[in-house]
């Protein structure tokens, strides 16, 4: 297949939109990764998003929607919370997860009863939506189980010749994935954290609980309520292990391990005092450009030839927890504490 690479004209959006109604796969950037997406009401498209990621089918998809007004026929109803959400967060970094309506198909629900939706505030993702004139299920255009695209060259390498097209749009404004919250249990809980915090989300509507699994390791035969809940995810081919501690102790740790193939992934400023070669990818303290940086530093760990990595930990509250929760599945859970 010859996949088409579109700039973000309005001829070229026109185009991407068509081929989404034709059941085609379309690569479009949001203000969090590029999406792979597909018309969502079409669950012969949507399957062909799992064969061209690689991805196991119990992995739910987000359903994205240019307005507000398109939701309400894919959820059962749309209760007080939600509303409250909608209107602080839409369009916007979130994805809310709620009963479906029959309108959604059980392959992109994941074989759950659920529907996660968002409306991306990325102009290029809205008017895209908008011309297509569907819902689209999208999640992030990579191969399964590798760092995420920010840029439509990482989309190309993962995805040319196995979809339709790429819209190129420029880098992502986040850097990581949506926060999604599900409102379908008793106590709404945070499944997967990104740009919209926990404390955010708290100050809408009220205490929400926090899945175990975004900090730690699912259960085995636990189920996957959302994207990005797998054991090992975003990682680079790299053996990543997280050092927990200051930087005197991680500093200390990388004196030990210098032989060839060992590389740092560490915060701007303090690379060149480790005697290894370095990536880093934020300012210490500051999750904000962590999650900016982190899934090209782990792409370009790979382009460098590292074979293993140190990582220094990030904190665990606002948008750090999102770059926590991404990394330490790159890492496969291996931490160190120092």
């Amino acid at each position: 297949m010859e996949t088409k690479q579109l700039g973000t004209t309005e001829q070229d959006l026109a185009l991407a939109g068509e081929l989404l109604r034709q059941g085609q796969l379309v690569a479009f950037p949001t203000e969090t990764v590029y999406g792979l997406g597909a018309d969502a009401l079409n669950e012969t498209a949507v399957a062909q998003i799992y064969a061209a990621k690689g991805r196991p089918s119990d992995n739910p998809l987000i359903v994205h929607v240019a307005e507000k007004a398109d939701i309400a026929p894919l959820v059962q109803e749309i209760p007080e919370k939600a509303k409250k959400l909608f209107d602080r967060f839409f369009p916007g970094p979130l994805t809310v997860i709620l009963p479906k309506s029959d309108k959604i198909g059980k392959v992109v629900s994941g074989g759950l009863d659920t529907v996660a939706v968002r409306m991306p505030e990325n102009p290029v993702a809205h008017r895209l939506l908008q011309l297509a004139g569907v819902p689209v299920a999208a999640p992030s255009a990579n191969t399964s189980g590798l760092p995420s695209p920010t840029r439509a060259k990482y989309v190309q390498e993962d995805m040319n010749g196995k979809i339709a097209a790429i819209v190129d749009g420029g880098d992502c404004a986040y850097g990581v994935e949506s926060t999604v919250i599900t409102l379908a249990t008793p106590t709404p809980t945070l499944l997967r954290p990104g740009a919209v915090t926990k404390e955010m989300l708290e100050a809408e509507i009220g205490p929400i609980a926090v899945a175990p699994a975004v900090l730690e390791k699912m259960a085995d035969g636990e189920t996957a309520a959302s994207p990005g809940m797998k054991y090992k995810h975003y990682a680079p081919k790299a053996q990543v292990t997280i050092l927990r501690g200051d930087f005197a102790k991680y500093k200390e740790f990388i004196k030990q391990h210098t032989e060839p193939g060992v590389w740092a992934l560490c915060f701007d400023g303090e690379g060149a005092q480790l005697g290894v070669p370095f990536i880093e990818y934020g300012k210490n303290h500051d999750g904000v450009t962590q999650a900016h940086h982190l899934f090209t530093a782990l792409r370009d760990l790979d382009k460098h030839g590292a074979q293993v990595v140190y990582a220094r930990c990030p904190e665990q509250d606002g948008v750090s927890m999102a770059v926590y929760n991404r990394l330490i599945r790159a890492a496969a859970f291996r931490v160190v504490e120092l």
